[in-house]
């Protein structure tokens, strides 16, 4: 009966059940890194609330902020118009609505801000510590890596960033994609992308779980949700001075001042400005995602070309299954997801031209994830934790900080690559959704 059983196709066996979501829910709760995870929120907010108490507020965009807020609720929608301290508004029209609203609650002052900030940095710090445990890749003591960072600390609590509440809100995506809720998380990512265009540096390999997750209607409703919330966001904008708005509010081209760049400070100024430095680095960019879109990502589904020929050919001979009974998602491991997403991330940190200080925020919650992703020794993942979270305390940043932090990343990048690359799908059966459930 077994051997009968074993000998029968995939497309005759019973396929099990997925777990309620109320079973799910109490295994995740039986996990004892929840435990230990709550006692992380307790012991940091606590370290937040000394913070605030005790060390000094040093601004640094708050007044701009409060200034290009100030214009935008006086009635302007003209983006060229929007200015601050700082020079003109270069942010989405997301950050708009975020500072409006904690202008109204706070009247603008720093203080009480800073208590927002300080709820803030729980609550994303609450959010990673779901995404790890549920993916269950680092041992329990190591989640408190995720409490250490000095630098990370001062962008929440004594910058009050508008990085803080972009990231907030992309990891709260990269949780319901963890929970298989792919529309919704591509409207927070959306939402992410509308307060700093940061975010869009996860796009490459979102795209590519989506494809994977997905059948390409359904890739299709998730893209034309996302887009809606720009539109609707931006809608204000767009219809005063669209030019305006789409050139200042994602403009690609943007070049750092060189003095404060904490990764190619050693790169001499007229080399760092140029935009041959520049070609370069995309160049580099998008070379080093198709090569772990092809080698890694797809390899079990033989490559990159092999995975989009197949995506082409459903598309013109859709399953009987797709198109009777709704939408096909495939169930993504947990571990799958967040690496591509991670490492994703980490590729574009690695080429970019440069990286001001709250821009550690980018990317600090997944290096303990890429660091246990990698085959290293835990001794070694410790150094380069240490090594990374020392470079981008070194005020101002020098030659030689931003060269060892150029070396850290690229070590990272190796064991990202030298890693054994791990059957992605929880099964090999579609699940399918009704349209209207």
């Amino acid at each position: 009966m077994q051997m009968a059983e074993a000998m029968a196709p995939k497309s005759s066996r019973k396929v099990k059940p997925s777990p309620r979501p109320q079973a799910s829910a109490a295994k995740f709760l039986k996990n004892p890194k929840v435990a230990f995870a709550l006692a992380l929120i307790f012991m940091d907010a606590l370290l937040v609330a000394l913070i605030i108490a005790y060390v000094p507020y040093t601004k640094i965009d708050w007044d701009a902020y409060m200034s290009q807020v100030a214009g935008f609720l006086e009635g302007e929608r003209d983006y060229s118009n929007l200015k601050g301290d700082t020079g003109p508004l270069v942010y989405p029209a997301g950050f708009l609505y975020v500072y409006s609203a904690i202008q109204y609650v706070t009247g603008g002052d720093v203080y009480p801000a800073q208590i927002l900030f300080g709820i803030l940095y729980i609550i994303n710090l609450g959010i990673i510590l779901f995404i790890y445990v549920k993916t269950d890749e680092l041992p329990w003591w190591a989640l408190v890596l995720l409490c250490l960072s000095k630098r990370v600390h001062s962008i929440f609590v004594l910058r009050l960033f508008n990085d803080c509440f972009a990231m907030t809100f992309l990891h709260a995506a990269l949780a319901l994609l963890l929970c298989q809720q792919w529309y919704l998380g591509l409207i927070l990512f959306s939402g992410a992308v509308s307060i700093k265009m940061n975010v869009l540096l996860y796009a490459p390999p979102l795209s590519l779980l989506m494809l994977k997750a997905m059948d390409v209607t359904g890739v299709i409703l998730a893209l034309s949700g996302a887009a809606l919330v720009q539109i609707l966001l931006g809608l204000p904008f767009l219809v005063s001075n669209p030019i305006a708005y789409i050139s200042r509010a994602f403009n690609l081209g943007r070049v750092f001042i060189h003095f404060w760049s904490v990764n190619f400070k050693f790169i001499p100024e007229p080399v760092f400005v140029s935009k041959q430095f520049a070609v370069s680095l995309l160049l580099t960019h998008l070379g080093l995602l198709a090569a772990f879109a092809h080698y890694r990502w797809c390899k079990h589904e033989g490559g990159l070309f092999n995975f989009l020929r197949s995506k082409a050919v459903s598309i013109k001979q859709p399953s009987a299954l797709s198109s009777s009974s709704g939408l096909s998602f495939k169930i993504l491991k947990e571990e799958h997801i967040m690496t591509m997403m991670f490492s994703g991330n980490f590729i574009g940190i690695l080429c970019a031209r440069s990286l001001h200080y709250q821009f550690y925020s980018w990317y600090f919650y997944s290096l303990p994830y890429l660091l246990w992703r990698t085959p290293f020794p835990t001794l070694l993942r410790l150094i380069l934790f240490v090594g990374v979270e020392f470079c981008w305390n070194v005020y101002p940043s020098n030659n030689f900080s931003s060269a060892l932090l150029l070396f850290l990343h690229l070590v990272i990048l190796w064991g990202q690559w030298s890693s054994p690359s791990k059957y992605p799908y929880k099964d090999d059966q579609l699940s399918t959704k009704e349209k209207h459930r």
